[in-house]
């Protein structure tokens, strides 16, 4: 019947109205009543008793909700194992982020160090250099200071015009005019003194090895990953 059933209200047959729907017919999978089966379209049917089919079918029913159920619990513990999953591998790779930063801070810090302690090598020897440098000027200077004063006292023994007079300082004795040349004889620096060569620094091999920075291979991790695939699979 095309109208709602009440519950508790026996369905009857659309062929024949006065009666109810009281057996079942196997062959074509449908529940009818028994005029169907003796002069209606069920005639050459094979029908079994309508309660005994119910039973069987109820049955069945519930065990296969009981399967449902059962796989719907499994499901449901494989997505709580799955959302587990995700949030710990959220926290690893946060403990992961934060080992990588604090690694990468230690090796900048000791790149720092060890930049500073080779900028102050260079120092130390500019000072040296520049010291030693400064000492050689000094030593000119005071040497021209002489000679100066000696080619003054000559110039002025030049303009003399008595022999006598121009014998008599002992200043000009070919001894202390000698010495007086001799500011050429001073130390002097070393052709490329002022190259600061030797401090050069080649990073190639670092920049290479920064290059070639990569991650450990994690065979552990893909073992685990792979058994959890094959227990999502079960």
């Amino acid at each position: 019947s095309s109208r709602p059933l009440k519950k508790g209200e026996h369905p009857m047959c659309k062929e024949h109205e006065d009666e109810r729907i009281n057996i079942y017919c196997v062959t074509c999978e449908v529940p009818t009543c028994s005029m169907c089966k003796v002069f209606g379209a069920h005639k050459d049917c094979e029908v079994a008793p309508l309660q005994t089919v119910f039973q069987g079918q109820k049955t069945e029913l519930n065990n296969c909700i009981s399967m449902l159920v059962a796989g719907n619990d499994r499901i449901q513990t494989i997505i709580s194992q799955l959302e587990d999953s995700c949030q710990i591998t959220e926290e690893n790779s946060e403990a992961a982020k934060r080992e990588l930063c604090a690694r990468f801070d230690a090796l900048a810090a000791l790149l720092e160090e060890k930049k500073a302690e080779l900028l102050q090598r260079i120092s130390q020897e500019q000072a040296d250099k520049t010291a030693f440098i400064q000492s050689l000027i000094c030593q000119y200077k005071e040497q021209l200071e002489k000679s100066s004063r000696l080619v003054e006292t000559a110039i002025q023994a030049a303009e003399e015009t008595g022999g006598a007079a121009f014998l008599l300082p002992s200043v000009l004795s070919p001894p202390r005019i000698v010495e007086a040349s001799k500011g050429g004889c001073l130390d002097k620096i070393e052709q490329g003194y002022e190259s600061m060569d030797a401090f050069s620094v080649s990073l190639d091999h670092l920049t290479e090895a920064v290059h070639a920075l990569d991650f450990d291979p994690a065979e552990e991790d893909e073992e685990y990953f792979d058994g959890e695939e094959e227990e999502v699979e079960e």
